[in-house]
């Protein structure tokens, strides 16, 4: 059997254990180790096992994704974000959808401490979902608005999905939360434009907020939040001003976030502990997958099966056009079963080459790929968004209901697409102003 074959074998043996719900580092890890073995022998594969994961793991860059996750952690336990819908509701609670509208700028303020869909779905729904239900709200509107505002977690920095695929493809991570910061925008207006356009045309979904509040309210609810815009300037206005790294930036995060625990006496031992077990559980996952990803991009280059792959898809002329609403195809596909990490890990190490030869902008694929990969979070059968937002309101909503929800945003969101698809310059503007 020839080496090329060999890969091909692996990829299949990779798509079958993935079928049958083996978890996806032991996936990748298991069809790499033993499609290296098969080429090369024991002796190599085990060399390689010696050096590949700690050369990986002990990427510098990778040290952020931890202090970003302690970062989203500890303001989650100590509190810090828990006035974002307060504040969003009651500047926004007169305008049409008003609730649906304050928890999609709730989410995107969450989204810039946290970096991650599932906390963000999970920290609305508690808060949002039984205020909208009280409300009167459609319970389609109230749980399919924040199952899709928390996949703008993954587009407003921090991004793991940023941190990851700037090491993989070596594209700047600062440069992708720039480009990251103008879709996550444009996502979050073109959510606020489906819940208009959603009340507009049955007002019955979303009945209209009677109770007023003063101006002073408002001005305290906006105070209140004081630790989250602090955070967000400090640790932003700092990675762009070019004071330190993206990587110094998790840890300047982390710092923070704890000195402002602290300060306002929101930080008990028990949240403490909680934030740090959960950032090592989650990191943990991320490293397993993210070394089982490189081992197979070791694998498939020395079974010469990625090239062979690459050269065989370009070989078909494939104009750029087909080639991206190829991958999107792909993407949308493994986001019904896989989570985004995972999905991106698995396909970087193919589409990568192919997309550089095909002349696609890094950056640009990059955020795209994010954008794809958080549509997934949201799309049948397994919406890990919605399943979220399933387990946090129990019974108050079924399943059937959330996703019915979520299809009015998965049109916006096949706008968005169209739109960065059509205009790579609303990925690449500021990235690229803030290079001057």
């Amino acid at each position: 059997m020839s080496d090329i074959q060999i890969g091909n074998l692996g990829l299949a043996g990779l798509l079958a254990l993935l079928a049958l719900r083996v978890p996806i580092g032991v996936s990748l890890m298991a069809v790499s180790i033993g499609g290296i073995w098969a080429i090369m022998g024991w002796d190599v594969t085990w060399g390689i096992l010696r050096v590949v994961p700690y050369g990986f793991a002990a990427n510098w860059p990778l040290s952020s994704i931890p202090m970003f996750l302690l970062m989203g952690f500890l303001c989650y336990h100590a509190g810090l974000t828990k006035g974002l819908f307060e504040a969003a509701r009651l500047w926004l609670s007169r305008l049409p959808g008003g609730l649906a509208v304050a928890s999609i700028f709730g989410a995107s303020g969450f989204a810039a401490v946290t970096g991650s869909s599932l906390a963000c779905a999970a920290a609305m729904g508690r808060i949002a979902v039984p205020e909208m239900v009280r409300q009167g709200y459609d319970i389609r509107l109230a749980t399919g608005t924040v199952a899709a505002a928390g996949t703008i977690g993954a587009l407003i920095p921090p991004s793991i999905l940023f941190i990851l695929y700037g090491i993989i493809a070596q594209v700047p991570i600062s440069n992708l939360f720039l480009g990251g910061v103008s879709v996550g925008l444009l996502t979050t207006l073109a959510y606020v434009g489906t819940v208009v356009v959603w009340t507009w045309f049955q007002p019955q979904v979303a009945p209209r907020i009677t109770e007023t509040s003063t101006l002073s309210q408002r001005m305290r609810a906006l105070v209140s939040i004081w630790p989250v815009l602090l955070l967000i300037v400090g640790v932003f206005g700092g990675l762009f001003a070019g004071l330190f790294t993206p990587t110094e930036a998790g840890g300047v995060g982390a710092f923070m976030s704890l000195l402002i625990a602290l300060g306002k006496r929101a930080l008990t031992w028990d949240a403490l502990k909680r934030s740090i077990l959960e950032t090592l559980q989650i990191s943990a996952s991320l490293f397993i997958i993210a070394i089982g990803a490189s081992m197979l991009t070791r694998f498939l280059a020395l079974s010469g099966a990625g090239e062979a792959l690459s050269e065989g898809i370009l070989g078909m002329g494939l104009d750029p056009t087909v080639l991206i609403l190829s991958i999107i195809g792909i993407y949308l596909v493994l986001g019904m079963f896989l989570e985004p990490m995972g999905a991106m890990l698995l396909t970087l190490p193919i589409l990568l080459p192919i997309t550089a030869e095909a002349g696609f902008n890094s950056l640009w694929f990059g955020v795209v790929v994010a954008k794809l990969l958080e549509i997934g979070m949201i799309t049948p059968p397994i919406g890990m968004n919605v399943f979220v937002i399933k387990g946090v309101v129990g019974k108050m909503a079924s399943t059937a209901q959330i996703f019915r929800g979520v299809t009015w945003f998965l049109v916006a969101d096949a706008v968005v697409v169209a739109l960065v698809i059509g205009f790579p310059r609303l990925v690449l503007w500021l990235p690229d102003l803030m290079a001057r």
